[in-house]
């Protein structure tokens, strides 16, 4: 832990006084290639994998102190953040592919490893890399700590200073990231953060995902929107079959793909079964009705509400479903 602790201290300071966490996102993180070590304890039996008390101690504190960080919205709350790491979870268990796993002796450790090779390939590393999965889930917890129940174009009008520290793009987002991130940092969570990351490699690139995953839940920025958009095409529907295998553009694919998912992961009630997503498209208006009856807020959610959600769903839910389908 100490040693995680001081190669963070000596290698990161300009992350709190040069750069803010938006100009950290990159296009492409480099995921470990497969390793059949790994994969053998994966496939084991999990209940036989031991975590220290004092880890899963400090992992229930951490969790409890970010439920306190989160403010009394009727949506964006604690509650929601915690809807986000089910669907997180959930979608991350529904990109291994049913046929990939077909084995004909599931004891056959053999056979497992090979089929993990093969699902390392066919999910671009998500599958066989347990930090990267524990990175989404973690940047669910996260994404919107401290939200206070406004939009970002509303909120750098009310809190100037926020909006300066942060260069005016995606507030909400970088504040929430900062302010967990500082908390991770602190002594009380040492054995917890070395637990994660194991060394300075694992740490940075464990704030690496984080900070690209939480970044792509700012729905209201059209410009990282159209930004993240032209790095889905250049992944998916531009490559040449000769790039299609190189290195870099697997890590490309692999790190959109890891964006779209916590970003249909945030709006998940829209996908799942239509009591779930009356309730909480009734605790969203209710928080923006509460902002415009306080006058932080321009207009009566319910003078568009009926056009704003079928738009919503027209350019944002059903397109992000298919890529994700695909």
């Amino acid at each position: 832990a100490n040693k995680v602790f001081s190669a963070y201290h000596s290698g990161t300071e300009g992350y709190h006084n040069e750069t803010v966490p938006l100009d950290e996102v990159k296009e492409i993180i480099p995921l470990p290639t497969f390793d059949r070590k790994i994969a053998k304890r994966q496939t084991s039996d999990m209940e036989e994998i031991e975590i220290p008390t004092i880890v899963l101690d400090q992992l229930q504190m951490f969790v409890s102190k970010i439920g306190d960080l989160y403010n009394d919205n009727p949506f964006h709350c604690f509650a929601h953040a915690s809807h986000v790491v089910m669907s997180t979870m959930k979608h991350l268990n529904r990109i291994v592919a049913p046929n990939d796993l077909e084995m004909e002796d599931e004891s056959d450790q053999y056979v497992k490893t090979k089929a993990a090779a093969a699902l390392h390939d066919h999910t671009y590393g998500i599958t066989s890399d347990p930090l990267t999965q524990f990175a989404c889930v973690f940047a669910a917890l996260i994404h919107d700590v401290d939200h206070p129940g406004i939009p970002n174009i509303r909120l750098v009008k009310e809190d100037p200073d926020l909006a300066v520290r942060f260069r005016g793009r995606s507030v909400a987002e970088q504040n929430a990231f900062t302010i967990a991130w500082d908390l991770l940092m602190k002594d009380e969570f040492a054995e917890l953060l070395a637990g994660i990351c194991g060394d300075h490699d694992g740490l940075a690139r464990f704030r690496q995902l984080v900070i690209n995953s939480v970044m792509a839940t700012d729905l209201g920025d059209r410009e990282l929107r159209k930004l993240r958009n032209g790095r889905w095409d250049r992944a998916f529907k531009t490559c040449t079959p000769e790039e299609e295998a190189q290195v870099d553009n697997v890590n490309r694919k692999a790190t959109i793909v890891i964006e779209h998912l916590i970003q249909a992961a945030d709006v998940s009630h829209t996908t799942q079964h239509y009591d779930v997503y009356r309730e909480w498209s009734a605790f969203l208006f209710q928080e923006m009705y509460f902002a415009f009856r306080e006058g932080r807020a321009d207009t009566n959610p319910s003078d568009f509400w009926y056009e704003g959600e079928i738009g919503f769903f027209d350019h944002y839910v059903i397109p992000l479903s298919k890529k994700l389908s695909d």
